[in-house]
């Protein structure tokens, strides 16, 4: 297989946005049958480069040229039409249509009456999804489905298309290890295939193991392009960030702080996903809620903060009952969520910055009866310090900014309130690791002021980074409680996990059963 020719040639790149240059002579090659990594911080402007390959932006100045033929400018179906393909980190389905509905939407099959052809998209849709490795019906609603999920289906979407060059934006952010597992094993069967994959992530494992380059952007501007193989991933993190970063370590936790019984849930239920839970959360505590995706998780968190009803059980709350009827009783109550979907759940991406980081504190800006634009400069001015958010002008959409940069918006209003109580899911998704250790490093400054933390991430290195106890669930069910002690590494939560609550029919693990045999043979 030949992969020295080039099929997508990217030079003297600009792009500006109200006057603020984003991108600043950016050239970018990708090769035949190829994964070229493309990493940098938030904000450094690698899914723009990206967009304007796809056609969603126009160049300002420089050159596209894919395969054979040059671009001043592109449209998406221009982009299409050349074999490119896109997975956006931010979700394009119809929450309200099946997933294989969303899987050719814009693209319809019909039969000899000219009528839909459901039955034939129905069993394209199946085939895609076995190709990922994916057991989902293609008729069920994406809507009720999990965030992971939604990515999946976003994947199967782009290789309906047959394309030839694919663009995958943190395609495995909002995945299991097991999932991410299967996805990695499919980037690999695509390569063999000939497709050429723009492999876009703030993971380094997955960079190390799926990547033949990598191009590293900083501030608009290209920092460097190399051979995986020969750049370490101190080199890669230092690029990235532009300083000398410690590997995501163990936080400093101030234990003997943790103090008595904040959030008491007794035999908790509801009507999705969430069956007889009990556990604790101490103040001063961070306690890790782990399990796969679809454990029941996330459908804990929905009921501690007033979004899903309570049908059975108890809540106490500082020693108090608590039986939150709305996400506005909960925060009356000093809880705040960080949801797991920052852009459907935890902004207004239409709303300017300013607007979002004041959303939960609008009390705090009147005057007089009246909301107070000067209240609102002044504390959105002092998170977007605290919070190190990277933005020109606060007046600007949300939507404007890197993935990571919203996230921090999202993390800054709910901190700003200062909680008794923080929920986190998956606060650090997609987010490079720079970010990611600020998070991590907010979240333990938090808790070492007396507050209590329930935290949940898909990325074992976190929850070992922070947690001072975890408690797994299976099927909706907790079925141990684990104390952090002797648990040092990924390898020893896994295993933690997997021997936790293990029944006769347990199948899978928190990387799969596929995974763990591999493991042991």
């Amino acid at each position: 297989m030949e992969t020295q020719t080039s099929v997508v040639h990217m030079e003297h790149v600009h792009k500006q946005f109200s006057g603020v240059s984003v991108l600043d002579d950016v050239s970018f090659d990708l090769r035949r049958g190829e994964v070229h990594a493309l990493a940098g911080g938030n904000g450094a402007g690698k899914s723009t480069l990206m967009k304007i390959l796809q056609g969603v932006y126009s160049l300002d100045s420089g050159t596209v040229q894919i395969g054979e033929e040059e671009f001043t400018s592109l449209s998406i179906e221009t982009a299409r039409k050349a074999g490119i393909g896109m997975v956006f980190q931010e979700f394009s389905l119809v929450p309200t249509m099946s997933v294989a509905q969303n899987i050719f939407m814009g693209a319809e099959t019909l039969d000899s009456c000219h009528f839909l052809d459901k039955k034939s998209m129905r069993k394209q849709a199946k085939q895609l999804l076995d190709r990922l490795g994916v057991d989902l019906d293609p008729d069920v609603e994406v809507g009720t489905l999990a965030t992971g999920y939604w990515q999946l289906t976003e994947i199967a979407k782009a290789l309906r298309a047959d394309a030839r060059v694919l663009i995958l934006d943190e395609p495995t952010a909002s995945l299991s290890a097991a999932e991410t597992e299967r996805f990695l094993d499919l980037v690999r069967h695509l390569k063999n295939e000939g497709i050429s994959l723009i492999y876009i992530s703030h993971r380094m494992d997955e960079i190390r193991k799926i990547a033949d380059r990598i191009t590293i952007l900083r501030n608009g501007k290209n920092l460097l392009t190399s051979n995986v193989a020969d750049i370490s991933d101190e080199e890669i993190i230092e690029g990235i960030v532009g300083q000398h970063t410690e590997k995501l370590g163990k936080h400093q936790r101030q234990e003997s702080k943790i103090g008595g019984t904040l959030l008491k849930v007794t035999g908790l239920s509801a009507n999705e996903g969430v069956d007889n839970v009990s556990f604790e959360v101490r103040a001063g505590e961070i306690v890790g809620l782990a399990g796969l995706m679809g454990s029941g998780r996330t459908e804990v968190t929905r009921v501690l903060f007033g979004i899903d009803k309570i049908t059975s059980g108890t809540i106490e709350l500082a020693g108090k009952p608590y039986a939150p009827k709305s996400a506005k009783d909960a925060m009356s109550h000093a809880v705040a969520l960080v949801p797991e979907d920052r852009r459907e759940q935890g902004l207004v991406v239409s709303h300017s910055v300013r607007n979002n980081l004041t959303l939960t504190r609008l009390d705090e800006c009147r005057s007089n009866g009246l909301l107070s634009n000067k209240k609102i400069e002044a504390i959105a001015s002092d998170l977007i310090q605290r919070f190190s958010i990277k933005v020109d002008d606060p007046a600007a959409p949300a939507s404007r900014l890197s993935g990571g940069n919203q996230q921090k918006i999202v993390i800054a209003k709910w901190l700003g309130r200062e909680p008794d109580l923080l929920i986190m899911d998956e606060p650090t998704a997609g987010v490079d690791i720079g970010t990611k250790s600020e998070v991590l490093a907010s979240v333990t400054e938090f808790a070492n002021g007396g507050k209590g933390v329930l935290f949940i991430s898909s990325e074992l290195s976190e929850m070992i980074a922070v947690c001072d106890r975890y408690v797994v669930m299976k099927r909706g069910k907790v079925v141990a409680e684990l104390s952090s002690e002797g648990i040092d590494t990924e390898a020893d939560l896994q295993l933690a996990i997997q021997h936790a609550g293990t029944d006769a029919d347990e199948s899978q693990s928190i990387q799969g059963s596929e995974a763990l045999e591999g493991k042991e043979s």
